[in-house]
């Protein structure tokens, strides 16, 4: 399976040590962050993706750490519909 770009932003900012997580809820996603994260994850946040248009930034944020009830955070199993 090939990787999309928004995949491949969410997987450099998790390399980063970027701690958002993801709450997605009737097809909304929501972010939380609990815990600081390293200034270069950061950075690469706010350079590469919180630039982005709003439908683009919510296909990065949907591959982020589920914070769901399920406790599926693996999101290499997951994929977007």
């Amino acid at each position: 399976m090939e990787k999309t770009e928004t995949r491949t932003l969410a997987e450099q900012y998790l390399n980063l040590g970027g701690t958002r997580q993801v709450m997605i809820d009737d097809n909304k996603t929501f972010i939380r962050q609990y815990e600081e994260e390293p200034s270069k994850a950061a950075e690469f946040w706010q350079e590469h993706i919180e630039s982005l248009d709003q439908a683009t930034r919510e296909d990065v944020e949907f591959f982020l750490p589920s914070i769901n009830a399920d406790g599926n955070t693996d999101t290499t199993e997951r994929t977007k519909t």
